[in-house]
């Protein structure tokens, strides 16, 4: 076969046939022919002396007009034949989409998220808004996960179910304001409201990523007891402990902020990570906070896509119709019947 040729381009897109067992019925009409027996004769009703030369001449003209015929039946039940295996077309290669993990993300929108001692494009801004810018371009870089989002104060909440459609994530994100969930922080309630989420989706991809700027002040469920429900659901647990020293640079100038000290909880954060096989991290500014993320994004990568496959196309259609149109032929054709 010619490289190039339009042969060689036809069967690389040839699939084959789906039920290529059906050309077992391809022979019939000889095993027909063959075990049925002949069709009996009728006598002649007029005996001429020249009736063997008028047959004869007869049979010469008739035949090839049989031939035409019986060469349309046959391809017409060829290509019936062919169309009752079901060819296929191989369509262009694609790659399967992404699999990812399913992630929980839990921020912290309790009242001291409002300090502002964190510097966001030169502009002293607020813990929560620059968490925000964090999350946001963290969120960018994690297609193919399954992200939900969760809130809490002194209550916890979910903002949006595990889901592909991070633009809701963000959306949910960009719209939370500090005091949503209350004034206090229920750090263990956050946990096991994310372990619930999880606890259904499959195992080695559960992982919640909690980021707080205080200690656990409110709630049913302790810290340490959550991490224990998140461990024996097999949930990793990644913290971070985000705020302020306590100062904040201003036109070069490190200026002390008032009530913004250094008050996270990171021994309680740091043993919620190690029960639950995570990590724990501390930020107290916004490029910690972001070098945190892109740690995270190297200890939890997303999956790559996977050996592009190319899908098979339904055209059993084509020789059905070939079928249709040689058969009309046949049908058509002078002498059919003879």
């Amino acid at each position: 076969m010619m490289e190039g040729s339009p042969w060689q381009a036809l069967w690389e897109v040839f699939g084959g046939f789906a039920w290529p067992w059906m050309w077992l019925v391809f022979p019939l009409p000889w095993l027909a022919a063959w075990l049925l027996p002949p069709r009996r004769g009728t006598s002649a009703a007029l005996r001429v002396p020249y009736g063997a030369r008028l047959q004869a001449i007869a049979g010469r003209a008739g035949r090839p007009r049989r031939l035409r015929w019986a060469a349309f039946a046959w391809l017409a039940w060829f290509l019936l034949c062919a169309a009752a295996a079901r060819p296929q077309q191989l369509g262009e290669a694609v790659a399967p989409p992404h699999s990812g993990r399913d992630l929980m993300l839990a921020v912290d929108l309790s009242g001291s998220m409002s300090e502002p001692d964190m510097e966001l494009g030169g502009e002293v801004v607020d813990r929560l808004t620059a968490a925000k810018a964090v999350l946001a371009d963290f969120l960018d870089r994690r297609a193919g996960d399954r992200v939900g989002l969760l809130v809490f104060g002194q209550r916890a909440y979910a903002l949006t179910p595990l889901t592909q459609d991070r633009d809701s994530v963000r959306d949910q994100l960009r719209d939370s304001v500090v005091g949503l969930a209350g004034q206090d922080t229920a750090i263990g309630d956050a946990i096991g409201l994310a372990v619930k989420r999880l606890r259904e989706q499959p195992q080695g991809q559960r992982v919640l990523i909690l980021l707080t700027d205080g200690v656990n002040t409110a709630g049913v469920l302790e810290p340490l007891k959550a991490a224990e429900l998140a461990r024996s659901e097999r949930v990793r647990v990644h913290t971070i402990a985000f705020g302020g020293s306590g100062r904040v640079s201003l036109f070069g100038l490190s200026l002390p902020m008032p009530g913004a000290g250094d008050d996270v909880d990171e021994t309680t954060l740091e043993q919620i990570a190690l029960q639950t096989g995570g990590q724990s991290f501390r930020a107290r500014d916004t490029e910690e906070l972001a070098g945190i993320y892109a740690e995270l994004d190297r200890i939890e990568p997303v999956r790559q896509q996977g050996q592009r496959v190319r899908p098979r196309m339904e055209r059993y259609w084509w020789p059905l119709a070939g079928a249709l149109l040689a058969a009309l032929l046949a049908f058509l054709l002078p002498g059919r019947l003879r």
